[in-house]
């Protein structure tokens, strides 16, 4: 599994890009950051976008990208997929033909260049060889993480947006995760503005660490506030826990 990471930032800032993993160049996970970075030959591979939850920075480039596929004249359709309070919030508040075209209906309902499919809590499903699975994170609004696994038994989980979640370690006690792809927002002087809005600081990571029957081969940190990148990577240097660091846009990672 090749991982190239297109954003990993907490926040809109000069050189910093909203989230945007993309897995194999046909799969993505949120959908932060696109258009602003890919060009249109690769922005035409994306078939799939697997979408955590409906905050802004997470799906803001998926209006950008429809209107580059029907003005390119392409005959491309790209299903976005999520929880079913994910997918009512963006047919209801984005492609609703007032904040942007509704893209779900155009050019036609019967071919049209979005595909809107609710996902079930904790039930895989299978594209390109690979089982996604949607599992449950602690968020301000629903949201879910993605648990990846290949036919050879590798996997990777993305948690999107999450502050502590022990449930779902609890529930993924028997799988070893190979690559965690985590939120760290705040540093740990911020740990009650973490907690409120549902982020994660290096202190809070490592607890949720703790609650992991075994403890992931690598860790990677996503979704900083960019005003704090230094502190945070500091604090998570003092962790002392192997092969863990932070993410920079333009990172590949290989599972």
């Amino acid at each position: 599994m090749k991982i190239k990471v297109i954003g990993c930032s907490g926040a809109e800032f000069p050189g910093h890009n909203a989230p945007g993993f993309l897995l194999d160049d046909e799969i993505l996970f949120d959908a932060g950051s696109i258009t602003n970075i890919l060009d249109e030959q690769a922005q035409m591979k994306i078939r799939s976008i697997f979408i955590t939850h409906a905050h802004l920075d997470h799906i803001r480039s998926i209006p950008f990208l429809a209107d580059n596929i029907i003005v390119g004249k392409k005959k491309q359709q790209i299903t976005i997929f999520s929880i079913s309070p994910v997918i009512k919030t963006i047919k209801k508040h984005l492609f609703n033909s007032s904040v942007w075209p509704d893209f779900t209906i155009i050019p036609n309902p019967a071919n049209a260049i979005l595909n809107l499919q609710g996902l079930k809590v904790d039930r895989g499903i299978a594209i390109n060889g690979y089982l996604i699975t949607p599992h449950k994170v602690n968020h301000t609004v629903p949201a879910v993480g993605y648990l990846v696994e290949d036919k050879n038994g590798k996997r990777f989980f993305y948690t999107g947006d999450t502050g502590p979640c022990p449930k779902t370690w609890e529930k993924m006690k028997h799988k070893q995760i190979h690559c965690l792809i985590i939120d760290v927002s705040f540093p740990n002087s911020m740990n009650e503005l973490a907690l409120k809005t549902g982020h994660l600081t290096p202190e809070l990571l490592k607890k949720e660490l703790m609650r992991m029957k075994s403890m992931p081969e690598r860790i990677y940190i996503t979704h900083p506030k960019p005003q704090y990148f230094k502190s945070i990577g500091c604090q998570i240097e003092r962790l002392k826990i192997n092969n863990i660091r932070l993410l920079h846009d333009g990172d590949t990672l290989t599972v």
